[in-house]
């Protein structure tokens, strides 16, 4: 990971990731009739309707299928803050797996290209409570 986790932190959904770990990975489920691998979890198939699903550790490490900047504070109901601070959202496709929606930690635009290796990360937030832990794809240099 590129950047420390504080270990007091807690996931922003139970079941999302792993965590505390060395290793963090997003946990999907595959389904056992057909295979299919979903993001987050199911209880069901989207494929084959099977309610065989069963816990998957995702890849960490993909690349961008596609993405955007979101540069000005969203209208309402958005209830974050004053201050707003422009982001990058993405797809990222685990190779076999899936694609995931997320956002997409980095300072440099040059490297993000359809086709970018990426890399799984965890960040950090603060939130009423304590500090929350979210997930992101970051570009591998």
């Amino acid at each position: 990971m590129s950047t420390a986790t504080p270990l007091d932190a807690t996931p922003i959904a139970e079941g999302l990731f792993t965590w505390p770990s060395d290793s963090p990975a997003l946990i999907g489920t595959r389904c056992g009739s057909c295979g299919e691998v979903t993001f987050p979890s199911h209880y069901g198939c989207p494929r084959c309707a099977s309610e065989d699903m069963v816990p998957f550790e995702l890849s960490t490490r993909g690349t961008v299928w596609t993405w955007t900047s979101q540069n000005f504070r969203p209208p309402a109901p958005y209830a974050g803050p004053e201050e707003f601070t422009p982001y990058h959202l993405g797809y990222v496709e685990l190779p076999g797996e899936v694609i995931v929606e997320s956002r997409i930690e980095t300072d440099d635009l040059a490297s993000l290209r359809v086709g970018a290796p990426m890399r799984l990360k965890l960040v950090p937030f603060q939130r009423t409570g304590g500090p929350v832990l979210s997930y992101a794809f970051e570009p591998i240099a």
